[in-house]
């Protein structure tokens, strides 16, 4: 007799199933804990004796950012967690019925290929989710210590992370699909992983389009989040890899298609997936989530800077590895690009810059303005910004008109952190397990 519900829910409730029964979920929800404990109660001692905890509060700072001192390093255990976990708990409920035989009854029922990749992606994002809960729980810690909070730069992390979850999953699951057996779709997987870590080290090294490339790895997207920048060419970048990933898969799992006709359609999807990734990667807009605005110009500056209509040129003769780049971009341009028509080359002949400071124009950096130029050898922000106001013909903001933000001191110890995510979370986990296994 049919059930009177949608295919679609019975096969949700079906893969639910899968998840409770995999070992390798129950094993990822138990090691969050530790893993969030452990970032979160170093994190949380270092930020209290910065304050001032077990020591003296005289010449400490007011800069502090919960979003940089806490939620960065407490969230890391997340990508920690991803990188390495999340892809056998994937891999075994994508694997499961096609070792036991169950995918070729499924595939009887008539329903589209992506419509059974898609379920499998919701219930592995919401064991996803389940296995982040750790994170609230630092959350609420962290409050009851006294600690500030900023919603919008925490659901920036929360969203970076699980579009880094997302990606996992798209990526497992194509491995898990195109292989034969679940232990070369994990090689598979962290070869992948790996390879956008190698991307990642010669971008630092060689710069040009491998720094461009570098920026759309799931390293470069988390750490933009962790710092509260929400950009929406790198949300459309990591949403199109998951839809190509989860697409190549369903195409995988026609089992009685020809291995060519599979091949040639994996290869039409990836490069409809290129093409919609170098449309993405056009898109400029951008927002600046963190309450200490670590990605923006002041109010001040950026009311300045945008009575500026004319496109901006920057050439700067900088190496790669030359550090006063790395302060450039990060500190002055990286923000500049924000809320200018901005250009930016950078020019050396080595990648290291040693045996080039002797060098014509090396370390010098260009403006060209409507025709008129400026060169300057300063890195920091006001340098940059001085440089930019005096050949635009801008008076720039007084110093007292830029706002500064003070932070929050905590000199708090991690009370209680400890035994929570150490041992309640791990006997919380191995009872529920214990309970759904017998179930």
């Amino acid at each position: 007799m049919p059930s009177p519900k949608p295919a679609f829910v019975v096969l949700l409730g079906k893969e639910f199933g899968e998840l409770f029964a995999s070992r390798a979920w129950w094993i990822l929800l138990a090691a969050m804990g530790p893993l969030v404990g452990a970032t979160f109660i170093n994190a949380v001692r270092t930020y209290g004796e910065a304050s001032g905890l077990n020591g003296t509060s005289a010449g400490v700072g007011e800069a502090f950012a919960p979003l940089i001192g806490i939620w960065a390093p407490t969230f890391s255990a997340c990508e920690l967690a991803a990188a390495f976990l999340l892809p056998f708990v994937a891999i075994r409920v994508v694997s499961g019925d096609r070792m036991s035989g169950a995918l070729k009854l499924e595939l009887q029922r008539p329903m589209a290929n992506f419509t059974r990749i898609g379920a499998k992606a919701v219930v592995l994002l919401a064991g996803w989710t389940i296995a982040s809960l750790p994170t609230a729980i630092a959350l609420v810690l962290w409050r009851a210590y006294g600690g500030a909070l900023f919603p919008p730069e925490l659901a920036t992390i929360a969203l970076g992370h699980f579009l880094n979850g997302g990606l996992t999953i798209a990526l497992a699951t194509a491995a898990a699909t195109t292989t034969s057996h679940p232990s070369t779709a994990a090689i598979v997987t962290l070869a992948v992983t790996v390879g956008t870590w190698i991307v990642n080290f010669v971008a630092a090294v060689q710069g040009g389009w491998w720094e461009r490339a570098a920026g759309y790895t799931p390293t470069a997207m988390v750490a933009e989040f962790q710092h509260g920048l929400l950009r929406l060419d790198v949300v459309l970048v990591a949403l199109v890899l998951a839809i190509a990933g989860l697409a190549v898969a369903a195409i995988w799992l026609r089992l009685g298609a020809p291995t060519r006709s599979r091949v040639l359609s994996s290869v039409a999807a990836g490069g409809a997936a290129a093409l919609a990734i170098a449309a993405s990667a056009t898109v400029r807009t951008s927002w600046d989530t963190s309450e200490g605005r670590r990605n923006s110009f002041s109010l001040a500056d950026q009311a300045a800077l945008h009575q500026i209509h004319d496109p901006l040129s920057i050439v700067a003769h900088l190496a790669p590895e030359d550090p006063r780049r790395s302060d450039l971009e990060h500190r002055a341009l990286s923000k500049l690009r924000r809320v200018m028509n901005v250009d930016v080359r950078y020019e050396s002949a080595t990648s290291i810059g040693l045996f080039e400071q002797t060098a014509d124009r090396y370390g010098e950096i260009w403006y060209e303005l409507d025709g008129r130029q400026a060169v300057s050898r300063v890195t920091t922000v006001d340098g940059v910004l001085e440089t930019i106001y005096a050949l635009a013909r801008v008076a720039g903001p007084r110093e007292e008109d830029r706002e500064i933000f003070r932070g929050y001191p905590l000199p708090a110890a991690p009370a209680g952190a400890a035994p929570l995510f150490y041992g309640i979370w791990p006997a919380v986990v191995a009872a529920t397990a214990f309970f759904f296994q017998r179930r």
